[in-house]
């Protein structure tokens, strides 16, 4: 039987692509539906798609796997943008005001309208989460209704390369992947790993993938800092990799014998780690190898919290992904950060209830993925498969025949993490440009009538000398008459 009513979300990760469908329930609970995977170490490095043409052919694989099981269409998809491109920058916009003005809710708009039209060489703002409103010497959440004479606006502006967005694009447009929203994968990831009282009290999320690490600073329920580390798991298979072995080889050493930290006193002279078959290392060789690039990616993430809230994380360190699941990976951030409160987010917040081995193994690695289908709200269901139509009745790609089936998509800046596709883009800067053109029209106009009016003042001025002047005459006219019969009454 087709299923119905689901969700589908599409994560794009560095050594596979993902895609998975599920049903919400109004608790918040999921139940997965079906998960697919694609490799993608041919086409996207360290989160980022380098390869339009295999990523375009991988995500109508993803789209096809997903159709088969749920035996449905599929309207849309939810996707998560994320990779070594996005980065974080911090922006302020001020406003001076007559004195006394009353701040509205306008005035804000204005101000984060011409946050987002800032212009960054080569860069693309994906979101903007607004960090707080100076007015005075306060600073205010919510300054609507405050009298002061000039506001300011800071913000904490989402940023990724152009070429990478377009690129994103591009892949969904080529496969004819109809995009219900867009979402930045580690807001995503953060609503569904970390709790209410972590994010207002000040924490660091980090999140240990396989060619990426990404660290993202929340305090007061508003996230403070995010950034991409071109560092991850496979770093460290890599440096194993050097003893002269396979990749597969050294994963399977790295996980077997591998640890963030190892006391001193752990370390035995003596003990031998085997290689393969003929070849061994000694501990402390291997323990020296594994540590120094551990420490530098830990390091790294620790630089990336600004030194304002470094003392003020009293939600701690959250550690998610596959490589938070490394022997005493909390043993190694507690050293490097000084930091004691430190959680392993194995699964999401949510329950979720899945038949998925990956899902159920709860080990961080799906946590993005379930981020993403918990944000969605719109039905990706389309109509049901007909295993008897021919090739030719069946299309390829998304269909919608149902219409609009769910909310309406929201504007960048109704919910934080919503990211805009290039349609969105195109449609905003038509409405700009005709908000740009009907104030200009209106000023035009308003000018006009000034200068209409200025003609008539004129005008009336003129009137007004021509007729004083006429008076004057007429007088003078008088008084000389007077004057002359009053000498001819003196003479008689």
């Amino acid at each position: 039987m087709a299923a119905k009513d689901f969700i589908v979300a599409i994560e794009l990760g560095s050594s596979k692509i993902t895609g998975i469908a599920g049903k919400k329930s109004l608790d918040g609970s999921i139940q997965v539906l079906a998960v697919v995977r694609e490799d993608a170490t041919s086409c996207i490095r360290k989160g980022v798609v380098y390869n339009i043409d295999k990523t375009s052919a991988c995500l109508t694989n993803i789209i096809k796997k997903l159709k088969t099981l749920l035996k449905s269409e599929i309207s849309q998809v939810y996707v998560g943008v994320g990779g070594q491109s996005i980065r974080s920058l911090r922006n302020v916009i001020v406003k001076k005001l007559p004195e006394d003005t009353i701040i509205t809710q306008d005035m804000i708009n204005e101000l984060m309208d011409n946050n987002r039209s800032m212009s960054y060489p080569d860069l693309e703002i994906l979101d903007a989460a607004t960090q707080e409103y100076k007015v005075g010497t306060l600073s205010q959440i919510d300054p609507v209704g405050i009298q002061c004479s000039k506001i300011e606006g800071n913000f904490l502006n989402i940023l990724c390369r152009k070429s990478f967005y377009r690129n994103l694009n591009k892949c969904f447009e080529n496969a004819n992947i109809s995009i219900a929203e867009m979402y930045l994968a580690p807001i995503a990831l953060a609503h569904s790993v970390l709790t209410e009282a972590e994010k207002r009290t000040g924490c660091m999320l980090v999140d240990l993938g396989a060619d990426t690490t990404t660290v993202s600073v929340y305090y007061k329920n508003i996230l403070r800092h995010l950034a991409v580390i071109p560092l991850g798991g496979n770093n460290i298979t890599k440096d194993i990799a050097s003893l002269q072995m396979e990749d597969a080889d050294a994963e399977k050493m790295k996980l077997n014998y591998a640890s963030a930290y190892t006391e001193t006193a752990d370390i035995a002279d003596d003990k031998r780690i085997p290689i393969d078959g003929e070849r061994d290392i000694d501990q402390q060789t291997f323990v020296n190898l594994v540590e120094a690039r551990v420490m530098e990616i830990i390091s790294n993430a620790w630089f990336q919290v600004p030194q304002e809230y470094k003392d003020r994380l009293l939600g701690g360190i959250i550690l998610t992904g596959g490589g938070s699941q490394m022997k005493d990976i909390k043993k190694a951030f507690t050293v490097v950060t000084g930091i004691q409160k430190i959680r392993i987010a194995n699964s999401v917040i949510q329950t979720v209830t899945s038949t998925d081995k990956d899902i159920n193994a709860r080990n961080g690695m799906m946590n993005t993925a379930l981020g993403l289908l918990a944000k969605g709200d719109m039905n990706c269901a389309g109509s049901p498969i007909n295993p008897q139509a021919t090739l030719f009745e069946t299309g390829g790609g998304t269909s919608n025949p149902n219409g609009d089936m769910g909310q309406p998509k929201r504007k960048p800046g109704d919910t934080p993490g919503v990211v805009p596709t290039l349609a969105d883009k195109e449609r905003q800067e038509a409405e700009r440009k005709q908000r740009e053109k009907e104030i200009a029209d209106r000023i035009a106009q308003q000018k006009a009538e000034e200068e209409a009016e200025a003609r008539r003042a004129e005008a009336e001025k003129g009137k007004g000398g021509l007729f004083s002047r006429a008076l004057k005459g007429l007088q003078d006219f008088g008084k000389k008459l007077i004057s002359e019969e009053t000498e001819d009454d003196d003479r008689r």
